[in-house]
C-alpha cells in the first residue's frame, strides 16, 4: 500500500490523526530502501494535499498535517516546499483551504523556536533553490489578491508573512545569473505596481528589487532593456521570417525522434508518403538552402544515434536507431527527392557537400559504431559488432541511386574491399532472391533457434532490411484479407516472440495498416462455419497476442485505425476487467454459465467445437476474466475440488484460452491489492499462469509494470510469503520482460525499486528538452506523454512560461524552433491538436499578462511571441501544402484550416483594444515574406 493509499483510507474510515501518524510511521519502517523518515515527508505531504482539493478546509486532514510536522515525519521547509507546489493548482484555489495551509507553516515554525533558516529554508540550501521558493510564495499572495475577500480567512495576511520570513533567508545571491536575477526584477516589479499590498511586505519587497537591481547592474539592465526596445521598433519595418540558422540541429532532431516514437502513428517512420511530406514542409519553411538543408539533416540523424549509442543500457533504442538512419533514411531521401520541385536544387550536389561535412566528424561517427547486436535477447552481453555505420550508410545511399560509387569510396577507402556477410548473398548461395529467402525464413518454425539468428543477421545488416519489412508487411495483409488465419497466427507469432522484428516493421511499414487488418479479422471472423474451430479460435489468439504487443511497443491504445470506410479501435483490449457476475450482459452472462461448467465442473468433457461455434471471441476475452475469479471464490469456499480448480486453470495455459490472460493477470492483481492476506488463493492462482513455459510473452509484457508495481508494496510482499510464494522468480520474469533488451535482472529490479519524488512530469521534460537543445545536442520532447498528465490548455501555458524563461537567459532561436515542433506536428488521433489552442485560446491571455506587465518588461515576451505565430502559421501552410502535394491529403491535420487560423488570428488582434496585440498586428502586417502568404495581416493605410 501507498502512502497516498494509505492515507486517503484511514481519512475516509475516519481513523484519527495519532493513529494515523502511527501507521505512517509503521509503513515507512517497512520500506527496505528506508534511511529515515525525513526522506518521506514530501510524499506525505502531497498524499493529505492531494485529498484537501477534493476535501477543501477540511478539519480532520488539518489535524493530519499538525500531527506530522509534531512529530517530525515532515520537516517544516519540505511542507512548505509541498505546499506551496500545490497551491499552483486552480483546484486548490480556496481562501479557506490556502489560509489553513499557510497558517500551519507559519505557527510551525514560530513554535519551533528555530530562526527562519533551518525551520522554513533547510541549512546549506542554495540561493538558487530559495529563490525558486520565493518565487511561488510570490505566486501564492498574486493568487490571493485574486481571490474572494473573506472576513473569517485573511490569505493575504498569512501569504505575505510567508513571503517575508522567506525573503529573510536570501542571504547571499553570488550564484544568480544576471539572466535569473532580470527575470526575478520584472516578477517583483510587476507586482509592487499592479498588487495592492501590506505596508510590511511592500517594504521587503522594495528592498529585494533594490538588491536585483545592485546585482543586474543600471547600466546592463538598461542596455538589455533598451536593446530588446530598440530590436522590436526596428522590426516593424524588418522581414521577421529571415533565414534561419544554419547550424540548427533541433529542428530536425525533434522531427526525427517524433517518427521514432509515434511508429504507431499514421505520421510515423513508416509511413513513408507523410514522412516525405513533412521534410518538404521542413524545407520550405525553413527557407534552407538544398546543402544547409542536407547538412543539417545528416547532422542530426547522426547525432541521435551517437547519443542512443552512447547511453550504455538500452541497446534496443541504439539497434532501432542505427535501423532508421543507416537503412530507412536513405529510402526516404530518395521518395524526398523525387517529389521535391525546388526550382535549381541540385541535390546530388547537396547530399555529396553534407556527406564531406559529416565525414569531418570522426568522433561523431565512432559513437555510431557502440551498438551491441549479439545476444539481444539474451542475459549476455556478447561483443560489439565489427559493422561501421558510416559504411552502411553510404552503401545504403549508393544502393538507393544517391551517391555515386566512386565518391562513396572517396569517403570510405575500405569500401569496394568490404567482405562482411550479407543476407542477400546468402540467399544466392541457396538459390533465391532476397525475398523468397527471407520469407523461407519468415515462415520456418517460430521456436526454431535457427530464426533467432536470422532475426540478428537481419539487424546487423542494413541492405536487407526494408525487404524483410515489406514481405512481412505484404504477406501480413495478404493472410488478414483472405481470412488465412494460420498464416497470419504463423506472422503474428514472429512478430509477438520477437520484438525487435516488430519494431523494424514499424520503420518501413505503416503499422496502422497491419493493425487495422488484424482488428478487422478478429471482429469478422465466424467460427460457426468453420470446420475446425479449435484451431480457428488457436489462431486467433495468435491475432490477439499481436495486437497486445502492438499496443506495449508503439502505446497506439485509443489509437483510431481507418481501413476503407471502417473506423476500429483497440480499446477492448485495455478495458478495466470485469471482476463481477452481474457486470455481465444477458449474452455475456448465459455464455459464462455455459463456460464455468465446460472448464470447472469435474462431470465436464472439455472445450467441444460447440462453445467454441457460439462464442463470439471478444465475448470471449470479456468473460476470462470474472470466470476466474468466480472459480477462485467458489473454491475457496470449498465448493470445488482444489483437482477441478487446477484443471479448469490450465485450460488458461493453452492455446485455446491463453490469449485471454492479459485480462486475467490484471484482475487478480488488482484483486492482490485490495484484499492482501485474504487473497492467497489469487496469488498461487498467479504464480501458475506467470511461471508456466506455456504463458505468452505478450502477456508478461503487458502486465510486468503492474506485477513490480503491486510486490514493490510491504503488504503484497507479506502475502505472497504467507501464500509460499517464489516471489523473487516472478519479479525476475517481470523485470526481463519490461526491461530494455539486455538489461539484466538486478539492473531492472534496482531502477523499479528506487523510490523517487512526485515531480512536475511535463515540466521536467521541457526543461530536458531546452536543456539539451542549448547545449548542441539532438533533442526530443513527448508531447503526446505531456498530454496525457495535463490537458491542452495547461500544457500550452506552461510550454509558454518554459519558453520565456528559457529566452531570456539568450535561446530565442531554440525557443522558436520547440514552439514550432509542438504546434505544428501532427498529433495522433487521441490527442488534440494543439495549433487552434494556443492562437485563439491561450494567445488571448498571454496579450493580456503581456500588457499587465511595464513596458520596460514586455520586450523579450513580445518578441517571443510574434516569432512563434510567425513561424508555426508558416510551417502550417506548408505542413498543408505538402501533404496536398506528395500525398493529396487536403484534411486540416493541425485541427483547421491554416487560413482560417489566420484570419480569425488577425480578425482577434484588430478587435483587441490592447497595445500588444497592436503591436503583434503591426509586427506581422510589415513583414512583406509573411504577408504574402497571409494577405489577412496587411496594414491598413
Amino acid at each position: 500500500m501507498s502512502l497516498v493509499e494509505l492515507t486517503r483510507n484511514s481519512f475516509q474510515s475516519g481513523i484519527s490523526a495519532a493513529k494515523w501518524a502511527n501507521l505512517v510511521r509503521l509503513l515507512i519502517s517497512k520500506e527496505p530502501s528506508s534511511s529515515g523518515m525525513s526522506n518521506f515527508g514530501a510524499e506525505i505531504s502531497n498524499s493529505v494535499l492531494l485529498l484537501l482539493r477534493s476535501y477543501p478546509g477540511d478539519p480532520m486532514l488539518q489535524d493530519y498535517l499538525k500531527r506530522a510536522i509534531e512529530e517530525k515525519l515532515i520537516p517544516v521547509h519540505t511542507f512548505i516546499s509541498t505546499f506551496l507546489s500545490a497551491a499552483q493548482s486552480t483546484e486548490l484555489h480556496n481562501s479557506a483551504t490556502l489560509d489553513m495551509l499557510c497558517r500551519i507553516a507559519l505557527d510551525a515554525h514560530y513554535s519551533s523556536g528555530l530562526p527562519p533558516i533551518g525551520s522554513v529554508i533547510p541549512h546549506n540550501e542554495s540561493s538558487i533553490v530559495i529563490l525558486g521558493t520565493v518565487q511561488e510564495a510570490l505566486g501564492l499572495l498574486r493568487t490571493a489578491s485574486n481571490l474572494p475577500m473573506s472576513h473569517y480567512h485573511q490569505l493575504t495576511t498569512s501569504a505575505s508573512e510567508l513571503v517575508i520570513l522567506l525573503l529573510s533567508c536570501v542571504t547571499d545571491m553570488s550564484q544568480v545569473s544576471t539572466a535569473q536575477a532580470i527575470m526575478h526584477f520584472h516578477d517583483v516589479n510587476d507586482m509592487l505596481q499592479n498588487i495592492q499590498l501590506n505596508p510590511d511586505v511592500r517594504r521587503v519587497l522594495e528592498t529585494f528589487a533594490v538588491s536585483l537591481s545592485l546585482l543586474i547592474g543600471d547600466d546592463q539592465k538598461a542596455a538589455r532593456e533598451a536593446q530588446l526596445m530598440h530590436a522590436l521598433q526596428l522590426a516593424l519595418g524588418k522581414d521577421i521570417l529571415g533565414p534561419n540558422s544554419d547550424t540548427d540541429i533541433v529542428t530536425c532532431s525533434l522531427m526525427f525522434h517524433y517518427f521514432m516514437s509515434c511508429r504507431g502513428h499514421e505520421f510515423g517512420a513508416g509511413n513513408t508518403a507523410n514522412v516525405t511530406a513533412i521534410f518538404i514542409r521542413t524545407l520550405r519553411s525553413t527557407t534552407w538552402t538544398p546543402q544547409v538543408f542536407y547538412t543539417q539533416l545528416l547532422l542530426s540523424a547522426v547525432t541521435c544515434l551517437a547519443q542512443a549509442s552512447s547511453s550504455g543500457t538500452e541497446k534496443r533504442s541504439a539497434i532501432l536507431w542505427r535501423a532508421f538512419v543507416a537503412a530507412r533514411l536513405p529510402r526516404v531521401l530518395a521518395h524526398f527527392q523525387s517529389h521535391d520541385h525546388t526550382e535549381g536544387a541540385d541535390w546530388r550536389s547537396a547530399l555529396q557537400f553534407a556527406l564531406t561535412s559529416l565525414f569531418q566528424r570522426a568522433s561523431l561517427l565512432a559513437q555510431c559504431d557502440n551498438v551491441n547486436f549479439n545476444g539481444f535477447d539474451t542475459e549476455s552481453e556478447g561483443m560489439e559488432s565489427s559493422r561501421l555505420f558510416a559504411r552502411d550508410f553510404l552503401q545504403q545511399l549508393v544502393a538507393e541511386g544517391l551517391l555515386d560509387s566512386t565518391f562513396a569510396s572517396n569517403l570510405d577507402q575500405g569500401l569496394l574491399n568490404d567482405n562482411f556477410p550479407k543476407l542477400v548473398v546468402e540467399a544466392e548461395e541457396n538459390g533465391m532472391n532476397l525475398e523468397h529467402y527471407i520469407e523461407s525464413k519468415v515462415m520456418a518454425v517460430v521456436d526454431d533457434p535457427s530464426t533467432n539468428a536470422f532475426v540478428e543477421k537481419v539487424c546487423q545488416d542494413p541492405s536487407c532490411q526494408a525487404a524483410f519489412a515489406e514481405v512481412i508487411y505484404r504477406r501480413f495483409c495478404t493472410f488478414a484479407i483472405s481470412l488465412e488465419t494460420e498464416g497470419l497466427s504463423h506472422l503474428c507469432k514472429v512478430l509477438y516472440t520477437h520484438p525487435i522484428a516488430l519494431d523494424l516493421v514499424s520503420l518501413h511499414c505503416k503499422m496502422s495498416d497491419m493493425v487495422a487488418h488484424a482488428l478487422v479479422l478478429f471482429e469478422d471472423y465466424d467460427c460457426e462455419t468453420v470446420g475446425d474451430p479449435q484451431t480457428a479460435v488457436s489462431h486467433l489468439g495468435d491475432v490477439v497476442l499481436f495486437l497486445h504487443s502492438a499496443v506495449a511497443q508503439f502505446q497506439i491504445n485509443g489509437h483510431q485505425f481507418k481501413l476503407k470506410e471502417r473506423v476500429l479501435r483497440l480499446d477492448f483490449l485495455s478495458a478495466l476487467p470485469i471482476q463481477q457476475v452481474h457486470q455481465l450482459t444477458k449474452e455475456e452472462f448465459h455464455a459464462f454459465n455455459a463456460w464455468f461448467k465446460t472448464l470447472f465442473d469435474s462431470n465436464g468433457e472439455g472445450i467441444e467445437d460447440t462453445i467454441l461455434r457460439s462464442t463470439r471471441p471478444k465475448v470471449l476475452l470479456r468473460l476470462a476474466p470474472v470466470l476466474f475469479l468466480h472459480a477462485i471464490t467458489v473454491h475457496t469456499q470449498n465448493q470445488m475440488d482444489k483437482e477441478v480448480f487446477s484443471n479448469g486453470v490450465f485450460y488458461f495455459l493453452g492455446p485455446l484460452l491463453h490469449w485471454t490472460l492479459v485480462g486475467v493477470v490484471k484482475v487478480l492483481l488488482i484483486e492482490i491489492q485490495q484484499k492482501g492476506f485474504q487473497a492467497l488463493a489469487h496469488l498461487e492462482a498467479l504464480q501458475t499462469l506467470l511461471r508456466s513455459s506455456t504463458c505468452p510473452q505478450p502477456v508478461l509484457r503487458l502486465c510486468s509494470p503492474n506485477i513490480l508495481r503491486l510486490f514493490a508494496t510491504p503488504l503484497a510482499r507479506n502475502a505472497a510469503k504467507a501464500a509460499d510464494i517464489d516471489l523473487e522468480a516472478i519479479i525476475q520474469l517481470a523485470t526481463f520482460a519490461i526491461g530494455p533488451l539486455g538489461r539484466t535482472p538486478t539492473q531492472g529490479h534496482t531502477d523499479l525499486n528506487r523510490a523517487l519524488p512526485w515531480v512536475d512530469q511535463s515540466r521536467s521534460v521541457i526543461r530536458e528538452c531546452l536543456t539539451v537543445a542549448r547545449n548542441g545536442k539532438a533533442p526530443a520532447l513527448d508531447i503526446d506523454r505531456c498530454l496525457l498528465i495535463l490537458p491542452p490548455v495547461k500544457f500550452l501555458h506552461l510550454l509558454w512560461s518554459e519558453l520565456l524563461v528559457a529566452a531570456y537567459e539568450g535561446s530565442i532561436e531554440v525557443c522558436r524552433r520547440v514552439a514550432t515542433y509542438a504546434l505544428t506536428m501532427p498529433r495522433s488521433s487521441n490527442s488534440p491538436p494543439l495549433m487552434p489552442i494556443f492562437l485563439h485560446v491561450v494567445l488571448p491571455s498571454l496579450i493580456i499578462s503581456i500588457d499587465q506587465q511595464p513596458p520596460a518588461n514586455q520586450g523579450m515576451a513580445l518578441e517571443l511571441l510574434v516569432s512563434v505565430i510567425s513561424y508555426t502559421l508558416t510551417a502550417s501552410l506548408h505542413t498543408e501544402w505538402a501533404l496536398h502535394t506528395v500525398c493529396g491529403d487536403d484534411r486540416p491535420v493541425l485541427g483547421q484550416s491554416t487560413a482560417g487560423m489566420a484570419k480569425r488570428l488577425s480578425n482577434e488582434l484588430r478587435r483587441k483594444s490592447s497595445p500588444t496585440a497592436e503591436i503583434v498586428a503591426h509586427r506581422l502586417g510589415s513583414a512583406s515574406s509573411f504577408v504574402a502568404n497571409f494577405p489577412m495581416f496587411v496594414l491598413d493605410s
